[in-house]
């Protein structure tokens, strides 16, 4: 089965909100191909943030429906915040395995 990762590093409104929401898209499709969501930098900042609940829920509702949502492991610790996000079902890697496991796995890799 193929791979589509949606990274995104970017936390305006509209990537904040085009991605879950793509994602989910992709997700429902029948035989498409397996997804995975990558934040990094100011998009996982957001994760933090109460003031993005739209997009904390959207997120959330990938992990309940068992996407997989990835997040830079650093910057969880940088934010006190590694705790939580493993509580929520994000998975905890670094950008420095993620992006050559995805590469190994054949995945295509499109960035917001």
């Amino acid at each position: 089965m193929s791979k589509l990762v949606l990274h995104l590093f970017h936390a305006d409104p509209a990537s904040l909100t085009t991605v879950p929401a793509l994602a989910d898209r992709i997700h429902g499709v029948p035989q498409s191909a397996e997804i995975e969501v990558y934040l990094f930098g100011p998009a996982e900042q957001a994760l933090g943030n109460p003031e993005a609940k739209a997009f904390n829920d959207q997120i959330d509702g990938l992990v309940k429906a068992g996407v997989r949502v990835t997040t830079c492991i650093g910057i969880a610790q940088k934010m006190g915040a590694e705790a939580a996000f493993a509580a929520r079902g994000l998975a905890l890697e670094s950008a420095a395995i993620a992006f050559p496991r995805f590469a190994t796995e054949g995945a295509t890799v499109i960035s917001f």
